[in-house]
């Protein structure tokens, strides 16, 4: 005998931006459809006539939150839910898990920038020390700090082969998440050891700036941005290197439902977690030895 039985699609990433002249507002949840009913045929047979496929969940998903916007993750699920056992007889239940990943705006010294977000619950912090018996190295960082600029971006102008597909992007959202390490000029001796929890602070305060404030023709230009201002900004870090996943996030195709999904009055974005681009680099003070190492894997 056939038990309990569901279907649907799991983990749908959707990110809404709305736009309130120059101040933006983000939405950004994994949406997870599962429905039941009568699916005793397709089970013993392979009958698909009551079988709504799981793509058109997942177009319904993105479709809603263009059509009716996100006021909230359950007022959201109520529309989904609603929608899924009213239009299909088949259906008897529905539920809807989502995931909201809670963003806060980042402070800047421009007030007109309105754009810039950091994911709530933000980084982890790291530290390496290491000490030879006459000399001190510390490493200090951060990683899983996840920034988005949800306007301020483009990407034009690349090299095009035969293989290229990529269309050239003039309003984009540029996220990352960031992974970076810095290395201290102090080695002990007769130096002043650096005040660590400020410098921390401050560091991850410098990148969080030059990130909003940088309009940004690549990823490449932002990091550097971000490197050159700490170590401008902060005297006692000679080296600096990050890690930093391009976090692409696509326009949804809404045109197979009559709807466009344009920037300018707030448009749907598909966020891909893989493959994505891998940006890294080291950004020094003059004079300075590059001595963190490539791959921050083990770092």
């Amino acid at each position: 005998m056939l038990g309990q039985n569901q279907y649907g699609k799991a983990e749908n990433r959707v990110v809404r931006i709305t736009r309130d002249g120059a101040t933006h507002h983000i939405k950004d949840l994994n949406v997870s459809v599962a429905l039941e009913g009568d699916m005793d045929d397709v089970h013993h047979s392979g009958d698909n006539t009551h079988v709504l496929p799981t793509d058109t969940t997942k177009n319904t998903v993105y479709a809603f939150a263009k059509e009716y916007g996100i006021d909230s993750a359950e007022q959201f699920g109520i529309h989904l839910a609603r929608h899924f056992v009213t239009s299909q007889e088949p259906i008897h239940r529905a539920r809807i898990r989502i995931e909201e990943y809670a963003w806060e705006r980042i402070g800047t010294a421009s007030t007109e920038l309105r754009h810039s977000f950091v994911r709530r619950g933000q980084e982890t912090r790291v530290a390496q020390i290491t000490f030879d018996g006459e000399s001190w190295q510390v490493v200090s960082g951060l990683k899983d700090l996840t920034v988005l600029n949800s306007t301020n971006s483009e990407f034009w102008g690349y090299a095009k082969d035969r293989y290229t597909t990529l269309k050239e992007a003039y309003d984009r959202i540029l996220a990352t998440d960031v992974s970076a390490r810095w290395r201290y000029g102090w080695t002990g001796g007769e130096d002043s050891m650096p005040e660590w929890d400020t410098s921390y602070a401050r560091t991850k305060e410098h990148i969080l700036r030059a990130f909003a404030e940088t309009y940004s023709l690549s990823l490449q230009q932002t990091l550097y941005q971000m490197g050159s201002r700490v170590i401008d900004h902060r005297a006692e870090i000679d080296e600096i290197r990050f890690s930093l996943p391009n976090k692409h996030h696509f326009p949804a195709d809404l045109t197979p439902f009559g709807l466009t999904n344009e920037t300018a009055d707030g448009a749907v974005y598909f966020a891909a977690d893989r493959p994505y681009g891998l940006i890294e680099a080291t950004v020094l003070r003059d004079g300075a030895e590059q001595r963190i190492p490539a791959d921050l894997t083990n770092l």
